[in-house]
């Protein structure tokens, strides 16, 4: 280990750490000492163990550390280091690699800063790099903000190339020829006699200084940027992918809890007789603001879960929806006011005489099909974790400070996640069981929330309300005035992870503050809701709402002002990229207007999230009883392109869970409970329902753009926008469902 600990203290820029008996490559962006994240945990007989590539006798392994959810993250990350690395992304192995800040996300930070993505200024330039060192100093290794794609390409990329290069030197001192004559391809070194498997190089590397190298020209890509297949789809194809809930050890326990559905009240009193005398029950604990129920198996668990009877304390938040509605149309004043990024002009002279309106948007659950869960085996020596999480090394640090233990000595594993759209960014259910498996060391814990405890546990979506004020003239729009009030995020999902408070909130006005339109008198303001229920960051965060208050405001102006949907907002629009989205979208829609036949809306919107401009036309037909969405066209500028199949379903993807959101969904309260339990009572959109969808990408600015969320925010909006030219009935809050009736 003495020539591990050199490499560990090494300080690089861009290269490689080669590791005794095998070889490894890494990407850093900024010199710092540093040790490789493996090290401390180095298996029986492995000989190397390296950021992003692991080469021993086995062969290769990627390191592929982004959280997947169901997005590609593992995929593309896989075909992001293959293509520099020559080895075929279908047939190597990949490995999300330890809970560590090494893996930093540098693009994430950004996010919190207000910079619009369309401002290519100094200033703005040198927020986005001090994002980086935000990311890297603050060991922030997390999955969200569609970061993956744009962190991850110029790193992994460098580590393919540097690990490439590096095993060609290794092949060209053991041959005795020059470096330059020697090639690589499907993961092994092209000699004159032939291919040099990399598992036979991998201790010669070692011995090397790492060779830099600059990765290829987009126009020597054998796999990225054309169709290809996702390196998990066999196995999601064959339901042989294995997910938290498919965990299995020897001599395991299960467990579930129950938890006080108020949100925040704790536990007065608890009565488990009749559950501790119940078949296959082990134990029954108390937990923080709740109780556990341990078995041997998840069913009979859950069985006696609801068999405890509990008396909980007094809810804290608001009982009534009604009640929540309140607080945040109270919220709409001077005194709360969290921030004012956008102020161009005299608005409030400019809007004296204004059009105004108000605008609603409910909570919401992430709901994803998978429900919580996490297997911890601890020991007084070491603790290990099985999860999906986007925060792993929130979750080891969560975990160590109950067990008591160094972080160190806790390891996390991190797992696929049957879905998340923001909920694994959360760990509750990881502290839960961390609480539970220290009452049973030695032995590991599977413990499941049930589909109920899972629905009235949320971190919800905030709920929002606007006040939207504007003026026209001359057939155009001339001002702007938009006023949002909602809960912090920030200020709720951060104090979980354990930061200190934070200032103005962007996700309160994202996609609205920075949306590109260029009018000489434009207000957004931001208004902070005081804390009621815990909130989190949901599919595409604050633009989820704004995208539908920004949009819908604009839509009312223009029809006020007689102009077209299209026409007017290409004529406010600044932003080349951002207009030739809306181009693209209007033409692939051959849009006319508004009303294009009898009995049928349409509606349009534009939106700006997460550095993407995204635009969409939705096509509504009305009959006697109810409405049907019949087209949905999507268009949207990512910059290049890596992976167009998953790009379409991501884009598609995200506009028809926006849309069957502002349908159906909402997350309603009585007695400070959530009522909404189960997916019978939290409707998304059906299969019957879903439109014809139709998507173009552009990839004209060459930026790196992800594309999780960007195709959310503009759904709610059109749809509504399309609604009002079918029926001549402008919905301003969601639901559409409590006022409408879909097919």
């Amino acid at each position: 280990m003495g020539r591990a600990g050199t490499i560990a203290r090494r300080t690089f820029l861009v290269g490689s750490v080669a590791i005794a008996g095998g070889v490894a490559f890494g990407t850093w962006l900024y010199r710092r000492e540093g040790a490789n994240p493996l090290l401390a945990d180095l298996p029986e007989g492995a000989s190397a163990l390296t950021p992003y590539v692991r080469i021993d006798a086995e062969g290769v392994t990627l390191i592929t550390p982004r959280a997947d959810v169901g997005q590609g993250a593992t995929s593309i990350q896989a075909y992001l280091l293959a293509e520099e690395l020559d080895v075929d992304p279908l047939t190597v192995r990949t490995d999300p690699g330890p809970a560590s800040g090494a893996y930093w996300n540098g693009k994430v930070a950004a996010e919190g800063f207000p910079l619009a993505a369309w401002d290519d200024g100094i200033a703005a330039r040198t927020g986005r790099a001090a994002s980086d060192v935000v990311g890297k100093l603050a060991g922030l290794h997390l999955t969200g903000g569609s970061t993956t794609v744009p962190d991850a390409y110029d790193r992994l990329r460098a580590a393919g190339a540097s690990a490439r290069e590096t095993l060609k030197a290794a092949a060209a001192l053991r041959l005795g020829v020059d470096a330059a004559r020697l090639s690589t391809a499907d993961g092994a070194v092209i000699g004159p006699d032939g291919p040099i498997p990399y598992a036979e190089l991998a201790a010669e590397a070692a011995a090397l200084e790492p060779v830099s190298a600059v990765p290829r020209d987009p126009t020597e890509w054998r796999w990225l940027g054309r169709d290809h297949r996702r390196t998990d789809i066999v196995a999601k194809s064959t339901g042989t992918a294995r997910y938290g809930t498919d965990m299995n050890l020897p001599d395991m326990l299960h467990a579930t809890v129950v938890a006080n559905p108020t949100l925040g009240g704790g536990v007065a009193a608890i009565d488990s007789a009749e559950a501790e005398a119940m078949r296959g029950v082990v134990a029954i604990h108390r937990i923080t603001d709740g109780v556990a129920v341990v078995a041997d198996n998840t069913w009979r668990a859950m069985r006696a879960a609801d068999a405890v009877t509990v008396d909980w304390g007094t809810p804290t938040a608001p009982a009534t929806t009604d009640a929540h509605w309140a607080a945040h149309a109270a919220a709409l004043t001077e005194g709360t006011r969290d921030s004012r990024f956008a102020d161009d002009g005299d608005v409030a002279a400019a809007t004296g005489d204004a059009f105004t309106a108000e605008y609603g948007a409910p909570y919401l659950h992430h709901a994803p099909m998978e429900p919580a869960n996490a297997t911890i085996r601890y020991t007084p020596e070491r603790t290990d974790i099985w999860t999906g999480t986007q925060v792993p090394t929130f979750a080891r640090a969560a975990v160590a400070e109950i067990t008591g233990q160094d972080a160190e000595a806790v390891h996390l594993h991190n797992l696929p996640s049957g879905g998340s759209f923001g909920h694994r960014l959360e760990m509750l259910w990881v502290r839960q069981t961390a609480e539970i498996a220290r009452h049973h060391p030695g032995r590991p814990v599977r413990m499941t929330w049930s589909r109920e405890e899972d629905m009235s546990h949320p971190f919800l979506r905030p709920m929002a309300v606007a006040r939207g004020a504007g003026t026209t003239g001359g057939g155009e729009v001339r001002s702007l005035d938009l006023a949002i009030a909602a809960q912090s995020v920030a200020e709720s999902q951060v104090a979980r992870l354990g930061f200190p408070p934070v200032g103005p909130d962007l996700a309160i006005v994202a996609a609205a503050w920075d949306a590109p339109y260029a009018l000489p008198d434009r207000r957004v303001t931001g208004h902070r809701v005081p804390a009621t229920v815990p909130v989190s960051s949901w599919r595409s965060v604050g633009a989820s709402h704004n995208g539908f208050f920004t949009e819908t405001l604009m839509d009312e102006l223009i029809h006020q002002a007689g102009a077209d949907p299209v026409a007017e907002r290409l004529r406010l629009i600044h932003h080349a990229p951002s207009r030739a989205v809306l181009e693209t979208v209007a033409d692939m829609a051959s849009w006319d207007g508004p009303t294009p036949a009898p009995g049928r809306g349409r509606g349009v919107a534009f939106t700006f999230s997460f550095g993407v401009p995204c635009a969409q036309i939705v096509d509504v037909d009305e009959t006697d009883a109810s409405l049907r969405i019949t087209d949905l066209w999507i268009a949207a500028e990512v910059g290049r392109i890596l992976d167009p199949v998953n790009l379409e379903a991501q884009l598609s993807g995200g506009a028809l869970f926006g849309m069957g959101h502002a349908m159906h969904a909402a997350i309603t309260f009585d007695g400070g409970i959530p009522r909404e339990r189960n997916f019978d009572g939290y409707a998304s959109l059906r299969m019957a329902q879903t439109p014809r969808v139709h998507v173009r990408a552009l990839e004209t600015t060459g930026a790196i753009r992800g594309a999780g969320e960007p195709g959310l925010p503009p759904a709610a909006p059109a749809l509504g926008n399309a609604i009002f030219a079918a029926t001549g009935q402008r919905l301003r809050r969601m639901p559409f469902a409590e006022t409408v009736r879909f097919a």
